[in-house]
């Protein structure tokens, strides 16, 4: 009787809140029924389903890839899910979103690039037509890279859902609340929480609280994971535990004219049938869409000196071919204690291999003090320098050794990392939202090498101070270390 709290409430914006049960794990062998007695007993596909039920399969993986990696679920429906028109390009076609990185639809470039918050679009608009694709790697056609979207959405889902052949989606809101009902049932994410949702799952986005808007990964020919601990031991980071997924929820109502709109290769193709596709009564298995709460990640951090690498912080990585090396790691920033000792403790500087897309769902974040807002988003491609800039670390080292241990609270930022140099989309380059003078937050920094002072903090301070009395009689650059204590 899992789905009938959920399911006595309805479909769509009938109440205020969605009353849901979840159950918990990650990658656990998972059953629920809406009606008692629907999942078959001793076998997946007998003659006769009970209740008259359809019994349907889908596979996230290759019916032979290894037990430990095997993703497929059992569903029992109504209808199956076949039965529908054929597909048609959706007209008019999303010029958008993509999935192929084609040299005629983006550019590579080396730039570090930041763009302010977008704005809500002006007609109505919901998520489909709200996602817009910033950068991406690889192809969906040959199973290996990925994309990073945004997506700005005002209006919910009608008469219709959303099924992704190409890959999985992590969705990550940042401003409205996604009630997000799929086959195996509903879940309700809010900012701060994030949804994964795997390829070919069929849903439907509502929007309870008006607009919404936030990014979107999506990794093609792999699946996402919880990260190995190695010596972290056997807990920390992610608990699987936390981890939620919806119980059976279903529809039996007819509903001609209903849209299936699939994403496939990048394009938008739509089939027309007469029922929902949320038809499912009961099913089992491992491949499921799941949940998150971000508050519950456990971060592990320095205790004496240095600043440890962001990969401490991730949440979930969809590996490539290489050990060790992610197609896309999900990494975050979460509030914490900083407590290393004769450390600059902000991020350091910094070129890598791997490129970093990162994007910030509230607050502040502890390497930029001006410029990158909630809602924003910034692009570091690989090997291109960046890290904190002038003011934060002007201020970092003007607060000298006496700090004592720090709680960064009231944040939450996180990172897209990937092995796969991103090309950047036309529209993201020339989008009115591109902060241009993103290049000059790192402009002011200044040398402060002195041969007599052997870079003690003591001379380094000394030189702050000089160019202090420096922006006091009228430096352009004032800004570099105003406030500091």
């Amino acid at each position: 009787m899992e789905g009938e709290k959920g399911r006595a409430i309805g479909s769509g914006l009938a109440s205020s809140e969605w009353l849901l049960e979840y159950q918990s794990g990650f990658g656990n062998h998972f059953s629920s029924e809406a009606l008692p007695g629907a999942l078959p007993e001793g076998q997946n596909s007998p003659l006769v389903c009970p209740y008259g039920l359809y019994a349907e399969q889908i596979s996230g993986t290759s019916f032979t890839a290894p037990r430990k990696c095997n993703l497929r679920s059992w569903l029992y429906r109504i209808k199956p899910s076949v039965t529908h028109e054929p597909f048609q390009h959706r007209n008019p076609c999303h010029e958008n979103l993509i999935s192929e990185c084609s040299n005629s639809l983006t550019s590579a470039t080396p730039t570090q690039l930041r763009w302010k918050p977008a704005d809500f679009p002006s007609s109505p608009t919901d998520f489909i037509d709200g996602i817009y694709t910033m950068c991406g790697a690889g192809s969906s056609f040959l199973r290996h890279g990925y994309a990073i979207h945004m997506y700005a959405a005002n209006k919910s889902m009608d008469n219709c859902a959303f099924c992704n052949a190409d890959g999985d989606f992590l969705i990550v809101p940042q401003i409205g609340r996604l009630w997000i009902t799929t086959e195996f049932g509903r879940l309700q994410v809010s900012p701060g929480e994030v949804a994964v949702l795997q390829q070919g799952f069929r849903f439907s986005v509502d929007l309870p609280d008006g607009p919404s808007r936030g990014y979107i990964a999506e990794v093609f020919g792999t699946h996402f994971q919880l990260p190995d601990l190695g010596p972290i031991g056997a807990n920390g980071l992610a608990a699987a535990r936390d981890f939620q997924v919806p119980v059976a929820f279903f529809e039996k109502e007819s509903r001609p004219g209903y849209t299936i709109v699939q994403k496939y290769g990048g394009e938008l193709f739509t089939a027309k049938q007469d029922f929902s596709p949320f038809n499912v009564v009961a099913w089992h298995g491992n491949y499921v869409p799941y949940k998150y709460d971000l508050s519950k990640f456990c971060p592990f951090n320095t205790v004496l000196v240095d600043h440890g690498d962001p990969s401490i912080n991730t949440v979930l990585t969809a590996p490539s071919d290489k050990p060790g090396v992610a197609l896309l790691d999900f990494v975050i920033f979460p509030p914490r204690w900083l407590v290393a000792e004769h450390t600059f403790r902000p991020p350091y500087y910094h070129r890598n291999c791997m490129s970093e897309f990162m994007g910030l769902i509230y607050g502040g974040y502890e390497a930029k003090q001006d410029g990158f807002l909630p809602g924003g988003a910034s692009l570091h491609s690989c090997m291109t320098p960046h890290g904190p800039d002038t003011k934060t670390f002007e201020a970092t080292v003007a607060r000298g050794e006496d700090t004592g241990p720090f709680r960064i609270a009231d944040t939450m930022a996180f990172m897209f990392e990937s092995c796969l140099i991103p090309r950047v989309c036309q529209w993201a380059l020339e989008s009115p939202y591109r902060d241009h003078d993103y290049y000059q937050c790192w402009i002011g920094l200044k040398s402060h090498f002195s041969i007599e002072e052997k870079g003690t903090l003591k001379a380094r301070r000394n030189l702050l101070t000089d160019d202090a009395h420096e922006h006091a009689e009228g430096d352009c650059r004032k800004t570099a270390i105003h406030g500091c204590p």
